[in-house]
């Protein structure tokens, strides 16, 4: 694991866990639907960035 990749999974966590904070807060789901994209391409390019697949 290089560090880009360590930076972009753990961004990922940290957005998921805004979205399942904000969605026990009863945020818009419109917030909450933009907040769970970008965790979901932080942690798919953090994982495909790993020096597994190669």
């Amino acid at each position: 694991m290089n560090g880009t990749s360590t930076a972009l999974i753990v961004v990922g966590l940290f957005l998921l866990g805004g979205v399942i904070s904000f969605v026990k807060q009863g945020i818009s789901k419109n917030v909450v639907t933009l907040l769970a994209v970008g965790a979901a391409m932080c942690l798919v390019a953090g994982i495909l960035r790993l020096e597994v697949w190669n």
